[in-house]
């Protein structure tokens, strides 16, 4: 079993690296037609040189990631800390809180570390690659406490999700992936539902759109569209990149348009209202119902395989551990990826055709013409990779490429 989980991994790197290696070799093409007003020779230059820094970066993050989970699969490292959370929680009584205790402070130990280990790469990410082509803003005082941050979430999440599922699986192990699943749903809903009200405000300030022609002609096409919306917010985003875009967020009432401010300054009204009519569009056509739909599916097959390894302790053996709720449930989040894989490309081909059809949306409303002018403002403002190559897009890309829409909203 041992040797599947480092076969795992290993393959997983290997596919990464043969995606990076044939993408890297579609630079050398010309620019497509389509685009080639945007992408003048130093703009290319440009844009092959920071895609060549960030797959340098990109290799060596996998390459010790690879590197360090061999040396603990291998060393005894996971075994050992659990021996360790196991000496830890050797006072509790309860064996329930027990568990959960162990399953929290493992996973936990895990995250810390794995923050910490990627600290230095996330800093040369920042304020080296990124400030070197002028998409840098954030000050060391920001990307601190976004590191903290980000920390104290995940650590909140896990001690959530973690407590969840110990105690599902301690008192109704029969049906725990039922249970365990409408429970990790709930909250996963809830987190979604209340995402700009509660997660966004940790990071970022936002702020009703003021009144004046940007928002009247957001109104006015809203209205139009026979779409209610309200609440539109300006995000400010400039205050770490200067990287652009616009989402919806929440359902029924509590819906909502953000759009970043590097957004307002880059783009026209017209583009902005172009671009909002592509993201109306996704709600119109329900996409945003599908995706929740289809990501609570997939979650259900998750915790039936899950509740099976936990029924069997199909895992912890293999690292040599004893029966372990939490090593077991690490083990699968390994193993599990191969399925993982092949369900993200059928979700990646799915959010293409999405985004096709939001698209269409916007061409049939009288916006396809704003809706390029906008996309390829934003391509070369980013210095988005022109010629991807197709098979890195079919394994990576929830988007089709620039040109592929390009060319459907022209035909």
């Amino acid at each position: 079993m041992l040797y599947l989980i480092i076969a795992i991994l290993v393959f997983d790197f290997l596919i990464g690296r043969l995606l990076s290696i044939l993408n890297a070799r579609r630079e050398k093409l010309p620019v497509p037609e389509e685009i080639v007003d945007i992408y003048s020779e130093e703009k290319h230059r440009e844009q092959v040189s920071y895609a060549a820094d960030n797959r340098q970066l990109s290799w060596l993050t996998n390459s010790l990631s690879l590197l360090l989970m061999l040396l603990l699969l291998c060393l005894g490292g996971f075994r050992q800390l659990d021996i360790w959370v196991h000496q830890w929680t050797e006072a509790i009584n309860s064996p329930v809180f027990r568990d959960m205790v162990m399953a929290v402070l493992y996973f936990v130990i895990l995250s810390v570390l794995e923050t910490l280990l990627s600290l230095p790469l996330e800093i040369w990410s920042t304020f080296h690659i990124e400030a070197k082509y002028g998409f840098n803003k954030t000050t060391p005082r920001t990307f601190v406490l976004d590191q903290i941050k980000s920390l104290a979430l995940s650590i909140l999440l896990t001690t959530v999700l973690m407590s969840l599922i110990v105690v599902v699986y301690d008192y109704l192990p029969g049906w725990f992936w039922l249970i365990a699943w409408a429970a990790v749903s709930m909250v996963s809903l809830f987190v979604s539902y209340f995402y700009s009200q509660l997660i966004v405000p940790i990071y970022n300030k936002q702020t009703p759109l003021e009144q004046g022609q940007l928002r009247e002609q957001i109104e006015t096409f809203a209205k139009s569209v026979n779409f209610d919306i309200s609440d539109i917010y300006v995000m400010d985003s400039s205050k770490r990149s200067t990287h652009a875009n616009a989402y919806f967020t929440g359902w029924g009432r509590r819906k909502r348009i953000v759009l970043y401010d590097t957004l307002i300054e880059q783009l026209s009204n017209e583009q902005i209202v172009a671009v909002l009519s592509h993201e109306i569009g996704h709600y119109q056509r329900h996409h945003t119902l599908k995706r929740i739909l289809s990501s609570l599916a997939l979650n259900l097959l998750m915790f039936m395989l899950l509740g099976l390894v936990l029924h069997y302790n199909l895992f912890a053996g293999a690292i040599g551990c004893v029966d372990s709720l939490h090593v077991n449930m690490f083990i699968f989040s390994i193993v599990y990826s191969p399925l993982n894989m092949l369900l993200s490309l059928i979700g990646n081909y799915f959010s293409r055709r999405h985004e096709y059809e939001a698209d269409e949306f916007a061409l049939r409303n009288g916006k396809g013409k704003d809706l390029v002018s906008a996309l390829k403002v934003l391509s070369a403002n980013s210095l988005s990779n022109p010629n991807p190559h197709p098979w890195f897009v079919f394994f990576h890309y929830s988007h089709p490429t620039l040109v592929e829409r390009i060319r459907h909203l022209s035909s």
